[in-house]
């Protein structure tokens, strides 16, 4: 009913333009200046809103001193700091009872609830790009981990019970790491080169848009989603800090590296620790969605086999790596300690991630280190982790 009375008003004002001669009736009809005459009138009545002790002189002096102060970069500023206070076009209205906790406040359903456009409105906030490849995280993720929430991934109300909050999070976080990788293969160092310039042009590119976002707020609004469901803790905000530093970290590593720049030891394992922060971040939101208190020896046992899993991806996707300027352990170890070296400094670390892997996997429950050791071989079948079981099993 507002929406009908607001348009009503705009249509009032429009009219009174035309019968004081401020549009032309025919271009108003024919012409794509219907947007323009829109603007106006919506600007009118916004002039029209009371505002303390302001008349309409007033108002307008200081429109006339303002307006020439407020530059595009200005404004490109202000609408993002606005949207990173919204969500990404989700219904925040009706969140599904499934994924709601104990203790968990839906968002109101008034005027304010409805989801915000934004300046990124020319392309889909998540893409499908992004979403396919969050699947295969997202099957891995069920198939490895819902075992220690006793769950069973081969039941579909299992799985999308919790899938519409799990999938949406790891898609958000693929659709910025494609958006890293597009920095890694720039020339230089892709933060520099986006943000040299002072002034931005207010047609700024989606790519410039979402380099801001990763650079300055990177999970905003993906943190106000998740805490508008109830969910948000301060362990997922650390977990998703981690996600901020890997990505960090590896455009300074892949910066040195391609600029023959030392190298840090302690920047390389350090990336590496952070580099399975997604799932993680996973595991925390579903300990959330079931009301559960996190099992600290299941995440522990569960982030050194991340660890070693992702040493294994690096060891099969190294030549891949190195052509697309990646972050890869072996890649960074050759340039540290030279091609002979690498590969026992390498075995070290290994060594050291196997021991405590397989002091964990002893304390787990004898039933659920079965099946996760099943699973493992389930993946080697599939060829999913067949250098991981030549360096571990």
């Amino acid at each position: 009913m507002e929406a009908l009375q607001k348009l009503q008003q705009i249509q009032k004002i429009i009219d009174l333009m035309h019968s004081n001669g401020l549009v032309n009736q025919q271009n108003s009809i024919n012409n794509s200046d219907s947007d323009s005459y829109r603007f106006i009138a919506n600007f009118i009545l916004f002039m029209l809103q009371p505002c303390g002790d302001l008349n309409f002189t007033r108002k307008c002096l200081l429109i006339s001193e303002y307006m020439p102060k407020i530059s595009d970069t200005f404004l490109v500023e202000a609408q993002q700091r606005v949207d990173n206070e919204v969500t990404l076009q989700f219904d925040r209205c009706s969140p599904s009872s499934s994924i709601q906790t104990e203790g968990a406040t839906p968002f109101p359903c008034g005027d304010n609830s409805q989801p915000q456009k934004t300046n990124f409105e020319e392309f889909a906030m998540i893409g499908l790009d992004a979403m396919q490849r969050a699947n295969s995280t997202l099957e891995d993720f069920c198939r490895s981990y819902f075992m220690f929430h006793n769950m069973d991934p081969n039941e579909p109300q299992s799985v999308f019970r919790y899938l519409p909050i799990l999938s949406f999070t790891e898609s958000y976080i693929y659709q910025l790491d494609t958006l890293n990788e597009k920095l890694l293969q720039s020339p230089t160092d892709g933060v520099r080169m986006v943000c040299r310039e002072n002034v931005m042009e207010s047609s700024i590119s989606w790519v410039h848009k979402w380099t801001m976002i990763l650079i300055n707020d990177t999970f905003g609004p993906l943190i106000c989603l998740i805490k508008n469901f109830g969910l948000l803790t301060e362990r997922i905000r650390e977990e998703l800090d981690s996600g901020k530093e890997y990505w960090a970290l590896e455009r300074k590593l892949c910066g040195a590296f391609m600029n023959n720049e030392e190298l840090s030891v302690s920047d390389v394992t350090r990336a590496m620790h952070l580099k399975s922060f997604d799932y993680r971040v996973l595991n925390l939101i579903l300990y959330q969605l079931r009301g559960e208190k996190v099992n600290e020896l299941h995440m522990e046992f569960l982030s050194i086999s991340e660890f070693l899993v992702e040493v294994a991806d690096d060891l099969f996707d190294y030549e891949e790596d190195v052509l697309e300027n990646s972050f890869n352990i072996l890649r960074m170890f050759t340039r540290l300690y030279g091609s002979s070296g690498a590969p026992a400094e390498l075995a070290k670390c290994i060594a050291e991630a196997e021991e405590k892997y397989n002091r964990l996997l002893k304390a787990l429950d004898p039933e659920l280190s079965m099946n996760y050791q099943r699973r493992c071989e389930e993946a080697t079948r599939e060829g999913k982790l067949s250098v991981f079981h030549q360096y571990f099993i």
